[in-house]
C-alpha cells in the first residue's frame, strides 16, 4: 500500500526554516527580524515613545541638530535609500534639508509599516518621488533602477546595526558599500556603550510595551509555522553583557514545558531562554574599526551633549 504523503500547509518555509533553525542553536536564538510583523512594528512604535527609551528621541533631536549640516556635506541629487523605514519622523526632517533629492526609497520588511511610511512621508512631501521597495534588507535585493540619475545615500538609523553579530555587521556593510559604490555614502545611527541601569531600563520599560512586544514573537511563530507556544508560559528580560557590550533580550521559561512544530518538537525547562535580539552598544573607535573594515571612511560624525548616541556620515572606498 502506497500513502499519497501532500506537503505540509506551512504560510512561509523561509520564516518555518529560520525559526527551526534558530531554536535548534544553544542558546536558542531568533532572528530580530521576525519581531515585526504588523502588530510587532506598532508595539515598537509605541516603544520609541516611552520615557525610558532614549535611542529615538536623543537621535531625532540629533538629526535636527545636524540635519542642515549633513545636506551640505552631501550636495545635491541624491537618492535617498532609507533600511527600515518605519514611520519615517526622522527621515522627514532630513529630506526637507536636502539639496534637489533625486528620489526616496524606503526598504522595510513590513508592509504594513511600509505602506504607513510612504502615506507619512508623501503627505509632508507631495512633490518627492517615492519608490517604496518591500524586501528584508538585510538579505540580497534590488534598488529600482528607472530614471535614476543620483548618488546612492543609504540612511540606516536608530542603531539597528547593532542587533547583528560583529561579524555580521561587518559583512552587511560591506555589501551596502558594494550597493553604494564608490563616493556612495551611508548615514547610520549608533548606539554608544553606557551605565547598565540606563541600558536595562530601555529595554525593560515600566509600562510592559518590550515586553508585549517581545511576547508578541511567539504569537506570529504560532500563527504562521503552526507551533504551539504558551505565550503566558515564558516573560521578558533584558540583560546587558558588559563583556560583549550588548543588550540581550530574552523569553524566558516560566515552567518545564514542550512545544510542537509540524516537524519538530522542542523542551523547555523552567529557566530556560530564547534570545530574540541582541543590540550591540559601540565606542566611537570600536565602530570606526568596524566602517573601516567593511570599505567605508568617516567623513563626519556628531554626538549628543551627554554622549548617548551618534549619528555619522561615511563614504564608500574603492
Amino acid at each position: 500500500m502506497s500513502l499519497d504523503v501532500q506537503p505540509l500547509p506551512i504560510r512561509n518555509p523561509q520564516i518555518y526554516r529560520d525559526i527551526i533553525a534558530g531554536l535548534q542553536c544553544t542558546p536558542p536564538t531568533i532572528d530580530s527580524k521576525y519581531l515585526y510583523d504588523e502588530r510587532g512594528s506598532r508595539l515598537f512604535e509605541e516603544i520609541c515613545d516611552l520615557p525610558e527609551y532614549y535611542v529615538t528621541r536623543t537621535e531625532l533631536e540629533l538629526t535636527r541638530r545636524c540635519a542642515a549640516d549633513l545636506a551640505a556635506q552631501l550636495g545635491s541629487r541624491p537618492r535617498l535609500i532609507e533600511l527600515g523605514s518605519g514611520s519615517g519622523v526622522k527621515t522627514k526632517v532630513l529630506l526637507r534639508e536636502l539639496f534637489d533629492v533625486d528620489a526616496y526609497v524606503p526598504v522595510d520588511i513590513s508592509p504594513s509599516a511600509l505602506r504607513q511610511c510612504v502615506i507619512n512621508v508623501g503627505a509632508d512631501l507631495p512633490d518627492l518621488q517615492i519608490s517604496p521597495v518591500c524586501a528584508d534588507y538585510t538579505a540580497d535585493f534590488e534598488l529600482p533602477r528607472k530614471g535614476f540619475q543620483g548618488r546612492n545615500v543609504f540612511y540606516y538609523p536608530g542603531s539597528t546595526i547593532g542587533n547583528f553579530l560583529p561579524a555580521q555587521a561587518r559583512e552587511f556593510l560591506a555589501r551596502l558599500a558594494q550597493l553604494a559604490g564608490p563616493g556612495g555614502n551611508l548615514i547610520i545611527g549608533v548606539d554608544l556603550v553606557k551605565e547598565r541601569a540606563i541600558l536595562e531600563a530601555a529595554y525593560n520599560d515600566a509600562q510592559g510595551v518590550t515586553a508585549e512586544f517581545n511576547l508578541n514573537l511567539l504569537h506570529r511563530i504560532n500563527r504562521e509555522c503552526d507551533a504551539t507556544f504558551k505565550p503566558d508560559g515564558f516573560r521578558h528580560l533584558a540583560v546587558f553583557d558588559e563583556e560583549r557590550e550588548r543588550i540581550e533580550m530574552r523569553l524566558i521559561s516560566e515552567r518545564d514545558q514542550q512545544v510542537f512544530f509540524p516537524t519538530e518538537s522542542f523542551s523547555f525547562d523552567e529557566g530556560d531562554h530564547i534570545v530574540t535580539e541582541y543590540s550591540h552598544k559601540f565606542t566611537i573607535d570600536r565602530f570606526i574599526e568596524l566602517g573601516e573594515a567593511a570599505g567605508w571612511r568617516t567623513r563626519a560624525l556628531w554626538t549628543d551633549e551627554r554622549q548617548f548616541f551618534s549619528l555619522w556620515l561615511l563614504e564608500a572606498q574603492p
